[in-house]
Parts: structure tokens; C-alpha cells; sequence
């Protein structure tokens, strides 16, 4: 088994716009609601749902914490909706994206997610399941219910891609 080093890059909305939407407040349409005394950044994200009996869920998933280095053997993608992970502890965490390459991931992409920073994989993306850093960390994550087979995993079988350094 090969081992090859990914870089970590920051993550921004353009760098990360392939794979999805970056949920964050930084340049997003502030409306004020309630009388004046909430501020709503609006539309922050594009939930995609299809399929038969598709429907929204509303979760929390604890990620345990993954210490450095961190090695990435499989990707997994969601056919039928996007996910999106939103941190509720201002606590960073990891985000490793693939291009698709004729039905399996291509070369993957690491981002360092700030603590007020959520992603949402788009439909079909691949993406590695969710990588906690630090400490124990919850997450709102929004993803699709429904009938069908929304998960597609892909393992790795002749390299392992390692993250060293953040």
C-alpha cells in the first residue's frame, strides 16, 4: 500500500464550490427579522433532495476527536440528497472532498474548517466521513430520509492518503 501526503488547505467558499456550499455569516445576505432584534443570514446553503418519500432530517452527530496523522482509505457519497455539517462548539475540524473520476473519487482535497465555518457536500459528492479534531465535537448535520440507497462508499485499495500537518 502506497502512502501519499495531502496538503490542508483554508477553506473559502470559492475553493470549496465543486463540492458544495460553505455555511458561514462572512458576506452572506443579512436580512433583520423580529423587529429589528434578529439578524437572518439568509440561504446559506442548497439542500438537495430526491427520490421517492425524500424528507429533510435534523440531526446531531458527536465526532470523536482524530489525532494527526490522519489517514484517509475511503470516500462515501450521498446520491439521493446533500449533507451538511454545521459545528455547534466553535470547534474546527477537517473536511477531505474528491472529484468524481468515472464513478469512483478522484485525488483528494483537505480543508481546515473554522469553528463558525459548516459545509454542505452537494449531492454527490465524494467527502470522507465527518473527522473531528481537538476534542469530542457536535455538529447540526441536515441530510435526506427517505426510501433508497443514499450511501456509496469507496475504499481506497492501493493508496492511503495521509494528513500530517494542519
Amino acid at each position: 500500500m502506497k502512502i501519499t501526503g495531502l496538503d490542508v488547505r483554508a477553506l473559502t467558499k470559492a475553493a470549496f464550490a465543486r463540492f458544495g456550499d460553505v455555511i458561514e455569516t462572512q458576506g452572506a445576505e443579512l436580512r433583520l427579522i423580529n423587529g429589528g432584534t434578529t439578524e437572518r443570514y439568509h440561504d446559506l446553503a442548497n439542500i438537495d433532495l430526491t427520490g421517492e418519500g425524500a424528507r429533510m432530517l435534523v440531526n446531531i452527530f458527536r465526532g470523536k476527536p482524530f489525532a494527526l496523522p490522519v489517514d484517509i482509505s475511503m470516500l462515501e457519497r450521498h446520491p439521493l440528497g446533500s449533507q451538511a455539517f454545521i459545528p455547534l462548539q466553535n470547534r474546527r475540524f477537517l473536511v477531505v472532498v474528491a472529484e468524481d473520476d468515472g464513478g469512483k473519487p478522484g485525488m483528494p482535497v483537505a480543508f481546515l474548517c473554522q469553528g463558525n465555518q459548516g459545509v454542505n457536500y452537494a449531492r454527490n459528492a465524494w467527502h470522507h466521513p465527518l473527522i473531528s479534531l481537538d476534542e469530542a465535537s457536535d455538529f447540526l448535520v441536515v441530510d435526506r430520509g427517505g426510501g433508497g440507497d443514499n450511501l456509496e462508499e469507496y475504499f481506497f485499495d492501493d493508496v492511503i492518503y495521509r494528513i500530517e500537518k494542519l
